[in-house]
């Protein structure tokens, strides 16, 4: 009998034993959810800017592939000093023309680093009407086994691409529908639209004088079901030069919080700054 009221002891201690901890973990899961609805997450957010840094890339490499193709289709000789050279020797694109069609296959093969300083690895497809004498056309773009700086790239992107605007600047309108996942399996999300002006260096033949200014909103959703949506209220600069977006502001929201993002005054740095609701400031690594 003694024996029994020890064991009855003692599993009364290890039940209150796990209420504790049990208690203890809702009180901690509570404040990590309090947490997430009321504060931007620094490391999501520089994360969220990497995945634009991303896009940002592919973009950067759709338009120069398009734009020597665009060039040197409408110029009698088929060369052109105007095209965009910058993709290194470690590139191969190769071009299938139908009826109706190009389709291009960019392949950057196990490594290739560009002139600035990102490695890629993989493939961009791209495909879009042969006539290149349409002043806008639909540029379609997909992803094969593709990483940008060791993160993989997956999804789809597509660009309603306008030779001329009412600036007379070339013009894309960009739909993305993208999956960005970490080495360290952290995975995000990313849709919305947005709009990519080229304001300087058209027609050079120079990639480091290119200059576009971007405007739009998208949302990206993190692996732990995290939500940011930006919306850029100050249009954002980037200079292939740079390897950072140079100025430009971003409103945030992250669930039930609220802040912006700003890329700064021009300089080419790595550096943003996150403004909270309440007016905190924090300095963002690129």
């Amino acid at each position: 009998m003694k024996t029994d009221v020890k064991k009855l002891k003692r599993t009364m201690l290890a039940a209150l034993a796990a209420i504790a901890i049990v208690g203890c973990q809702s009180e901690d899961v509570s404040s990590d959810l309090e947490l997430v609805d009321t504060t931007i997450s620094q490391e999501e957010t520089a994360r969220n800017a990497q995945v634009d840094l991303a896009t940002e890339s592919v973009d950067n490499i759709v338009e120069s592939v398009y734009f020597n193709d665009e060039v040197e289709s409408l110029s009698d000789t088929g060369r052109s000093n105007n095209t965009i050279d910058f993709l290194p020797d470690c590139v191969t694109i190769t071009t299938v023309v139908t009826s109706t069609s190009k389709e291009k296959t960019i392949d950057f093969g196990d490594g290739c680093e560009l002139p600035n300083g990102n490695v890629l690895s993989g493939i961009i497809k791209m495909s879009y009407e042969k006539d290149m004498e349409a002043a806008s056309k639909t540029i379609s773009v997909s992803f094969e086994n593709f990483y940008f700086n060791a993160v993989q790239v997956e999804g789809s992107m597509s660009r309603l691409r306008q030779r001329a605007n009412d600036a007379g600047n070339p013009q894309s309108t960009i739909n993305v529908d993208v999956k960005v996942t970490w080495p360290d399996e952290t995975f995000a999300s990313k849709v919305g639209t947005k709009i990519r002006e080229w304001i300087e260096g058209v027609g050079t033949g120079q990639w480091g004088d290119n200059v576009y200014l971007i405007t739009g909103n998208w949302t990206t959703t993190f692996r732990n079901g995290n939500v940011h949506a930006g919306e850029v209220v100050v249009p954002l600069r980037r200079e292939l030069a740079c390897l950072f977006l140079v100025s430009g502001v971003i409103d945030l929201q992250r669930n039930n919080a609220s802040g912006s993002l700003d890329f700064g005054d021009g300089s080419c740095d790595n550096i943003a700054i996150l403004t909270t609701a309440n007016g905190e400031e924090i300095t963002i690594y690129l």
